[in-house]
């Protein structure tokens, strides 16, 4: 029986790895979203923590995203701060539509959840992007989110669903929605952006 256990513990230790990591991730992006229009870079730096976990096996995911901070933040502070805005006032409108009882609000309010949606999928796509090319620019990480969360209909209702059930599911972990609430959905991003990316190398081969 000790073999056994002895045995399986390793397995053990690289399932946790699976929780701890993403969840190192996560511990990162709240501290860094502390200043509020922080959130898109520090979600970009967490990405690049994640990606390096991921691609090179470093596990020191919550220092490589406060390492990697500053860059994405002179990158991306201004597209934080309109996004932030926007944010905002979608807030705003649902919930003042939610208080109206009028027949055209539901279709006003199904509007404003739609574009909601598609900020999320835009942003959790944006930030893989740009943890997996820390080195591009704005523009190239904006294109590559656009392919990655609106090039499949299927993948951006994936990334989507993860963001809900991220929360839903980690309610059971103590801080478990702050912690893999952003970090599940970046991970899977990241995932579909390496398929997407062999998919075209594979196509220009057969050009």
């Amino acid at each position: 029986m000790q073999a056994r256990l002895s045995s399986s513990w390793p397995t053990l230790l690289r399932r946790l790895e699976f929780l701890a990591y993403p969840a190192a991730g996560g511990a990162a992006f709240v501290v860094l979203s502390l200043g509020v229009v922080t959130w898109l870079p520090a979600l970009a730096a967490m990405a690049y923590g994640l990606q390096r976990w991921r691609a090179e096996g470093d596990s020191r995911c919550f220092v490589n995203a406060f390492t990697a901070f500053p860059r994405y933040w002179r990158a991306l502070w201004r597209h934080a701060l309109v996004s932030t805005v926007v944010a905002g006032m979608l807030t705003a409108n649902i919930l003042h539509v939610l208080g109206r009882s009028e027949p055209w609000t539901f279709v006003v309010l199904a509007a404003q959840v739609g574009i909601a949606a598609a900020a999320v999928i835009h942003h959790v796509a944006l930030a893989a992007e740009a943890g997996r090319v820390p080195g591009g620019t704005v523009g190239t990480w904006t294109r590559g989110a656009l392919a990655l969360g609106f090039g499949s209909a299927a993948r951006g209702t994936a990334l989507l669903g993860a963001v809900v059930s991220a929360v839903l599911l980690s309610l059971v972990v103590p801080l478990g929605p702050l912690l893999l609430g952003p970090s599940i959905p970046v991970l899977l991003a990241l995932s579909f952006a390496d398929g997407l990316t062999d998919r075209l190398t594979d196509n220009r081969r057969h050009i």
